[in-house]
Protein backbone atom coordinates (compact mmCIF):
# COMPACT_ATOMS: atom_id res chain seq x y z
CA UNK A 1 0.00 0.00 0.00
CA UNK A 2 1.49 3.07 -1.21
CA UNK A 3 0.41 6.58 0.50
CA UNK A 4 -0.49 9.39 -1.93
CA UNK A 5 -0.37 13.16 -0.02
CA UNK A 6 -2.40 15.08 -2.20
CA UNK A 7 -1.71 18.41 -2.52
CA UNK A 8 -5.19 19.81 -3.51
CA UNK A 9 -6.81 23.66 -4.15
CA UNK A 10 -6.41 26.44 -6.90
CA UNK A 11 -3.32 27.41 -8.74
CA UNK A 12 -1.22 30.13 -7.70
CA UNK A 13 -2.38 29.29 -4.04
CA UNK A 14 1.84 28.24 -2.93
CA UNK A 15 1.42 24.36 -3.58
CA UNK A 16 5.00 24.30 -4.87
CA UNK A 17 6.22 25.60 -2.18
CA UNK A 18 4.00 23.69 -0.19
CA UNK A 19 5.55 20.33 -2.02
CA UNK A 20 8.78 21.38 -1.89
CA UNK A 21 8.48 21.65 1.96
CA UNK A 22 6.52 18.12 2.14
CA UNK A 23 9.24 16.78 0.08
CA UNK A 24 12.02 17.47 2.28
CA UNK A 25 10.88 14.92 5.05
CA UNK A 26 12.57 11.86 5.21
CA UNK A 27 10.66 9.50 4.15
CA UNK A 28 8.83 11.57 1.59
CA UNK A 29 9.01 12.16 -1.71
CA UNK A 30 7.90 15.02 -3.73
CA UNK A 31 7.05 14.77 -7.50
CA UNK A 32 5.44 18.30 -8.08
CA UNK A 33 2.49 18.21 -10.54
CA UNK A 34 1.99 14.80 -11.56
CA UNK A 35 -1.16 15.14 -13.47
CA UNK A 36 0.63 16.63 -15.94
CA UNK A 37 3.70 14.25 -16.60
CA UNK A 38 2.65 12.86 -19.81
CA UNK A 39 1.66 16.16 -21.68
CA UNK A 40 4.59 18.06 -20.21
CA UNK A 41 6.79 15.01 -19.25
CA UNK A 42 6.49 12.24 -21.95
CA UNK A 43 5.42 14.10 -24.73
CA UNK A 44 6.95 17.84 -24.64
CA UNK A 45 9.88 16.92 -22.43
CA UNK A 46 10.16 19.72 -20.70
CA UNK A 47 12.99 19.89 -17.79
CA UNK A 48 12.67 17.94 -14.29
CA UNK A 49 12.81 20.27 -11.34
CA UNK A 50 16.52 18.83 -11.57
CA UNK A 51 17.05 20.88 -14.48
CA UNK A 52 17.79 17.49 -16.95
CA UNK A 53 15.00 16.98 -20.01
CA UNK A 54 12.67 14.78 -18.29
CA UNK A 55 13.22 11.50 -20.63
CA UNK A 56 16.53 11.73 -19.41
CA UNK A 57 16.24 12.52 -15.84
CA UNK A 58 18.19 9.95 -14.10
CA UNK A 59 14.89 9.64 -11.82
CA UNK A 60 12.51 9.54 -14.24
CA UNK A 61 13.68 7.63 -16.96
CA UNK A 62 13.90 4.07 -14.39
CA UNK A 63 10.25 4.90 -12.88
CA UNK A 64 8.60 5.31 -16.18
CA UNK A 65 10.52 2.47 -17.94
CA UNK A 66 9.01 0.28 -14.83
CA UNK A 67 5.53 1.88 -14.77
CA UNK A 68 4.93 2.18 -18.33
CA UNK A 69 7.34 0.14 -20.04
CA UNK A 70 10.71 0.71 -21.92
CA UNK A 71 9.18 1.13 -25.16
CA UNK A 72 6.55 4.16 -23.84
CA UNK A 73 7.63 6.44 -27.48
CA UNK A 74 5.65 9.52 -28.62
CA UNK A 75 2.82 7.97 -30.06
CA UNK A 76 2.13 6.05 -26.81
CA UNK A 77 2.44 9.15 -25.10
CA UNK A 78 -0.30 10.80 -26.72
CA UNK A 79 -2.86 7.65 -26.57
CA UNK A 80 -2.02 7.94 -22.51
CA UNK A 81 -2.87 11.50 -23.14
CA UNK A 82 -6.33 10.87 -24.78
CA UNK A 83 -7.55 8.36 -21.86
CA UNK A 84 -6.00 11.07 -19.42
CA UNK A 85 -8.83 13.48 -21.06
CA UNK A 86 -11.40 11.16 -21.32
CA UNK A 87 -11.38 10.60 -17.39
CA UNK A 88 -9.45 12.96 -15.39
CA UNK A 89 -11.17 16.15 -15.96
CA UNK A 90 -13.29 18.03 -13.46
CA UNK A 91 -16.58 17.68 -15.95
CA UNK A 92 -16.39 14.12 -14.26
CA UNK A 93 -16.40 14.51 -10.98
CA UNK A 94 -20.21 13.83 -10.65
CA UNK A 95 -19.77 10.63 -12.57
CA UNK A 96 -16.56 9.61 -10.08
CA UNK A 97 -19.42 10.23 -7.12
CA UNK A 98 -21.87 7.78 -8.71
CA UNK A 99 -22.02 4.24 -6.87
CA UNK A 100 -21.16 3.19 -10.09
CA UNK A 101 -19.83 3.71 -13.60
CA UNK A 102 -21.51 3.47 -17.06
CA UNK A 103 -20.02 0.72 -18.79
CA UNK A 104 -18.77 2.84 -21.41
CA UNK A 105 -16.91 4.65 -19.20
CA UNK A 106 -15.96 1.88 -17.26
CA UNK A 107 -12.95 0.40 -19.66
CA UNK A 108 -11.29 3.48 -19.38
CA UNK A 109 -11.22 4.08 -15.58
CA UNK A 110 -10.25 0.62 -14.56
CA UNK A 111 -7.41 1.07 -17.30
CA UNK A 112 -6.20 4.56 -16.55
CA UNK A 113 -6.81 3.74 -12.76
CA UNK A 114 -3.73 0.91 -13.24
CA UNK A 115 -1.88 3.27 -15.02
CA UNK A 116 -1.77 5.45 -12.07
CA UNK A 117 -1.24 2.83 -9.84
CA UNK A 118 1.48 1.20 -11.48
CA UNK A 119 3.28 5.39 -11.21
CA UNK A 120 3.16 5.74 -8.04
CA UNK A 121 4.63 2.48 -7.04
CA UNK A 122 7.40 2.72 -9.36
CA UNK A 123 7.66 6.41 -8.11
CA UNK A 124 7.90 5.44 -4.27
CA UNK A 125 10.32 2.23 -5.26
CA UNK A 126 12.89 4.60 -7.02
CA UNK A 127 12.96 7.20 -4.29
CA UNK A 128 12.82 4.67 -1.01
CA UNK A 129 9.51 6.82 0.10
CA UNK A 130 6.61 5.79 2.37
CA UNK A 131 4.61 9.12 1.00
CA UNK A 132 4.41 10.21 -2.47
CA UNK A 133 3.27 14.17 -2.24
CA UNK A 134 1.41 14.77 -5.64
CA UNK A 135 0.59 18.44 -5.83
CA UNK A 136 -1.26 18.59 -8.64
CA UNK A 137 -4.18 20.28 -7.32
CA UNK A 138 -6.84 19.30 -9.69
CA UNK A 139 -10.04 18.18 -7.52
CA UNK A 140 -11.09 15.01 -10.62
CA UNK A 141 -7.56 13.96 -9.89
CA UNK A 142 -8.25 13.83 -6.21
CA UNK A 143 -11.73 12.18 -6.34
CA UNK A 144 -9.52 9.64 -9.03
CA UNK A 145 -7.32 8.53 -6.68
CA UNK A 146 -10.09 7.33 -4.17
CA UNK A 147 -10.57 4.47 -6.83
CA UNK A 148 -7.00 3.19 -7.35
CA UNK A 149 -5.93 -0.08 -5.91
CA UNK A 150 -2.91 -0.14 -3.53
CA UNK A 151 -3.42 3.85 -2.83
CA UNK A 152 -3.84 5.32 0.44
CA UNK A 153 -5.03 8.88 0.35
CA UNK A 154 -4.77 11.46 2.33
CA UNK A 155 -5.61 15.12 1.40
CA UNK A 156 -4.09 18.62 1.55
CA UNK A 157 -7.02 20.97 0.67
CA UNK A 158 -4.42 24.37 0.04
CA UNK A 159 -6.32 27.69 0.71
CA UNK A 160 -4.82 31.57 -0.48
CA UNK A 161 -7.08 34.56 0.03
CA UNK A 162 -9.14 34.74 -3.56
CA UNK A 163 -8.04 38.28 -3.81
CA UNK A 164 -3.91 37.15 -3.44
CA UNK A 165 -5.05 34.04 -5.97
CA UNK A 166 -6.72 36.04 -8.36
CA UNK A 167 -3.65 38.90 -8.64
CA UNK A 168 -1.16 36.45 -9.36
CA UNK A 169 -3.32 34.79 -12.12
CA UNK A 170 -3.33 38.25 -14.24
CA UNK A 171 0.84 38.45 -14.12
CA UNK A 172 3.24 37.33 -16.43
CA UNK A 173 5.50 34.99 -15.80
CA UNK A 174 7.90 33.07 -18.04
CA UNK A 175 7.74 29.01 -17.32
CA UNK A 176 11.31 28.00 -17.62
CA UNK A 177 11.32 24.45 -17.67
CA UNK A 178 9.74 24.66 -21.80
CA UNK A 179 12.22 22.68 -24.45
CA UNK A 180 11.16 24.71 -27.11
CA UNK A 181 11.07 28.50 -27.12
CA UNK A 182 9.89 30.61 -24.32
CA UNK A 183 6.33 29.88 -22.85
CA UNK A 184 4.47 31.78 -20.23
CA UNK A 185 2.21 30.47 -17.85
CA UNK A 186 -1.47 30.76 -18.46
CA UNK A 187 -3.12 34.43 -17.22
CA UNK A 188 -6.57 35.00 -16.34
CA UNK A 189 -9.19 37.87 -15.78
CA UNK A 190 -9.86 38.71 -12.45
CA UNK A 191 -13.27 37.14 -12.65
CA UNK A 192 -12.22 34.27 -14.01
CA UNK A 193 -9.39 33.52 -11.68
CA UNK A 194 -12.74 34.58 -8.67
CA UNK A 195 -14.77 31.51 -10.43
CA UNK A 196 -11.87 28.73 -10.27
CA UNK A 197 -10.52 29.88 -7.31
CA UNK A 198 -14.72 29.27 -6.11
CA UNK A 199 -14.73 26.26 -7.92
CA UNK A 200 -11.79 24.59 -7.15
CA UNK A 201 -12.13 24.91 -3.47
CA UNK A 202 -15.90 24.13 -3.29
CA UNK A 203 -15.20 20.18 -4.81
CA UNK A 204 -13.07 19.82 -2.04
CA UNK A 205 -15.16 20.81 0.46
CA UNK A 206 -17.88 17.88 -1.56
CA UNK A 207 -14.72 15.78 -1.39
CA UNK A 208 -14.21 16.20 2.42
CA UNK A 209 -17.78 16.15 2.67
CA UNK A 210 -19.16 13.15 1.25
CA UNK A 211 -15.90 10.56 1.90
CA UNK A 212 -13.66 9.16 4.28
CA UNK A 213 -10.92 10.32 2.68
CA UNK A 214 -8.71 12.43 5.39
CA UNK A 215 -8.45 16.10 4.84
CA UNK A 216 -6.44 19.03 6.59
CA UNK A 217 -7.08 22.49 5.28
CA UNK A 218 -4.23 24.60 5.38
CA UNK A 219 -4.00 28.84 4.84
CA UNK A 220 -1.35 29.65 2.45
CA UNK A 221 -0.77 32.59 4.69
CA UNK A 222 -0.64 30.61 8.04
CA UNK A 223 1.76 28.01 5.81
CA UNK A 224 4.66 30.72 5.15
CA UNK A 225 3.88 32.28 9.00
CA UNK A 226 4.36 29.37 10.84
CA UNK A 227 5.46 26.35 8.24
CA UNK A 228 5.96 24.17 11.74
CA UNK A 229 2.66 24.17 13.07
CA UNK A 230 1.28 24.08 9.93
CA UNK A 231 3.33 20.92 8.98
CA UNK A 232 3.26 19.26 12.27
CA UNK A 233 -1.09 19.85 11.86
CA UNK A 234 -0.50 18.13 8.09
CA UNK A 235 1.25 15.38 9.47
CA UNK A 236 -1.47 14.75 12.29
CA UNK A 237 -4.08 15.16 10.14
CA UNK A 238 -2.89 12.54 7.86
CA UNK A 239 -2.37 10.41 10.33
CA UNK A 240 1.47 10.04 9.15
CA UNK A 241 4.55 8.46 11.38
CA UNK A 242 6.79 11.13 9.90
CA UNK A 243 10.30 12.58 11.27
CA UNK A 244 9.19 16.48 12.76
CA UNK A 245 12.69 17.66 13.52
CA UNK A 246 11.92 19.49 10.41
CA UNK A 247 16.18 20.42 9.92
CA UNK A 248 14.87 22.55 6.61
CA UNK A 249 13.24 24.74 8.45
CA UNK A 250 14.73 28.19 10.25
CA UNK A 251 13.44 31.44 11.88
CA UNK A 252 12.15 33.15 8.59
CA UNK A 253 13.74 30.94 6.02
CA UNK A 254 13.45 27.17 4.70
CA UNK A 255 16.29 25.37 3.04
CA UNK A 256 15.52 23.25 -0.13
CA UNK A 257 17.64 20.52 -2.73
CA UNK A 258 16.52 20.67 -5.68
CA UNK A 259 14.19 17.83 -6.31
CA UNK A 260 11.97 15.53 -9.57
CA UNK A 261 8.84 17.80 -9.71
CA UNK A 262 7.42 16.99 -13.03
CA UNK A 263 5.57 20.63 -13.37
CA UNK A 264 5.01 23.46 -10.75
CA UNK A 265 6.02 27.39 -9.78
CA UNK A 266 9.11 28.50 -11.50
CA UNK A 267 10.32 28.52 -7.42
CA UNK A 268 10.52 24.82 -8.31
CA UNK A 269 14.19 24.96 -9.76
CA UNK A 270 15.32 27.06 -6.88
CA UNK A 271 17.74 25.38 -4.40
CA UNK A 272 19.54 26.63 -1.34
CA UNK A 273 18.13 29.36 1.68
CA UNK A 274 15.38 30.85 0.82
CA UNK A 275 13.38 33.55 2.71
CA UNK A 276 9.35 32.95 3.73
CA UNK A 277 7.31 35.90 3.48
CA UNK A 278 4.00 35.91 2.83
CA UNK A 279 3.05 37.13 -0.61
CA UNK A 280 0.45 40.45 -0.21
CA UNK A 281 1.83 42.02 -3.25
CA UNK A 282 -2.10 42.11 -3.73
CA UNK A 283 -3.07 44.97 -1.52
CA UNK A 284 -1.07 47.87 -2.82
CA UNK A 285 -1.16 46.51 -6.80
CA UNK A 286 -4.42 44.82 -7.48
CA UNK A 287 -6.90 47.67 -8.95
CA UNK A 288 -9.65 48.54 -6.85
CA UNK A 289 -12.39 47.37 -9.18
CA UNK A 290 -10.93 43.80 -9.58
CA UNK A 291 -10.25 43.49 -6.05
CA UNK A 292 -14.30 44.22 -5.82
CA UNK A 293 -15.27 41.75 -8.01
CA UNK A 294 -12.95 38.98 -6.47
CA UNK A 295 -14.43 39.77 -3.51
CA UNK A 296 -18.31 39.79 -4.32
CA UNK A 297 -17.78 36.46 -6.32
CA UNK A 298 -16.17 34.63 -3.38
CA UNK A 299 -17.37 35.93 -0.40
CA UNK A 300 -18.80 33.21 1.28
CA UNK A 301 -15.84 30.64 0.75
CA UNK A 302 -13.86 34.03 1.84
CA UNK A 303 -15.68 34.32 5.06
CA UNK A 304 -15.34 30.56 6.13
CA UNK A 305 -11.66 30.59 5.75
CA UNK A 306 -11.71 33.27 8.03
CA UNK A 307 -10.26 36.15 5.28
CA UNK A 308 -12.88 38.62 5.71
CA UNK A 309 -12.54 41.15 8.09
CA UNK A 310 -8.88 40.22 8.16
CA UNK A 311 -6.52 43.11 8.74
CA UNK A 312 -3.20 43.69 6.80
Amino acid sequence: MITVLYVGGCGRSGSTLLDRMLGAIPGTVAVGELVHLIQRGLIENEACGCGEPFRSCSFWAPVIERALGPATGATDARELRALQARVDRNRHVPRLLAPGVAPSARADLVRYTGVLGDLYRSIAAEAGAQVVVDSSKHASTAFLLRRVPGIDLRVVHLVRDSRGTAYSWTKAVARPEAATGRTMMPQLPPSRAAGRWLGYNLMFEVLDALSTVPTTRVNYENLVREPRRQLNRIIDGAGLDLDRSFAFLGEGWVELERGHSVSGNPMRFSSGRLDLQVDTAWRQQMPARDRRVVTTLTAPLLAAYGYMGRRR
